[in-house]
This record gives structure tokens, sequence and C-alpha cells, in this order.
């Protein structure tokens, strides 16, 4: 969850570098990478450009997203895009609040993994970074 945010985030790619700050109970990847070797870029398979732009629920902001932040979920994403060959999403939330109450977070939660569930079955291509930005719009 981003406490921050104001509308639900689908991150396309999770990155292997950059990791500077400790999580809460004191972890930190040594010298910032995620997996030593690993690409520097892991894409999803399913285009969450294209779930973004077929998804409608009334008063939800759905947005693509290429940076996922250098944190625990980027960190968690990379390693789930990584074992799971690109078979995995990264959908963050905002808080609940009045005007996204937990009904209508769930129902656009639904509507999102639905969407994703179908986009991820026509798409079966993991591609890598060989420069400043790697396929998929993902910026290193």
């Amino acid at each position: 969850m981003d406490t921050s945010a104001k509308a639900i985030f689908l991150e396309q790619c999770g990155k292997n570098r950059s990791y500077q700050d400790t999580d809460v109970r004191g972890f930190q990847p040594e010298g910032g990478v995620c997996l030593p070797g690993g690409p520097e870029v892991m894409l999803s398979v399913i285009s969450m450009k294209e779930v973004c732009r077929r998804v409608s629920v009334e008063d939800v902001e759905v947005a693509f997203s290429r940076d996922a932040g250098r944190y625990i979920c980027d960190y968690t994403y990379y390693l789930s895009l990584y074992l799971g060959n690109g078979h995995a999403a990264l959908i963050h939330v905002p808080p609940l609040s009045h005007c996204l109450p937990a009904s209508l977070l769930g129902r656009a939660l639904q509507v999102i993994i639905q969407e994703m569930l179908e986009e991820g079955g026509g798409v079966q291509t993991q591609q890598r970074s060989s420069g400043r930005e790697a396929a998929g719009g993902c910026r290193l």
C-alpha cells in the first residue's frame, strides 16, 4: 500500500539495482542489488498499460506505472518476476478513505485482476534490458 497514493497503480516492471533504504527490520540488499547477476529489469508478461486502458471502475482512478520504487514492493516484485519468468503482477493500492471505501476498492481490484488474467493469457514474452530503457518503457 502506498499511503500517499490517490489511485491504483499497475506496475509493469521490477528493477534489480539502486536499493538504498533498509526495511523495518534493518535489511538492505548487499550492494543495493536485488539479485547479483540478474537482469537489470524484469517485465511482467501482462501489459499493464493495456489493462489500464480497458479497465473502468466508477470513481476509481487506475494508472500505469513503470517504477514501483526501490523499496520492499519493487524488491519483492523483481524476485517474483524473475522466479516466475515474468508471470507476476504488482498492484499498488491507496489507503481506504471515505472516497475509497473497502467495498469500492474490492470491486475495483476484482475487475483489475480479472482483466489481468485475460490479458496474461495472450502474452508470453519476457524481455531483458540492453540499454537505458527496457522493453515496455521501464527506465533503468
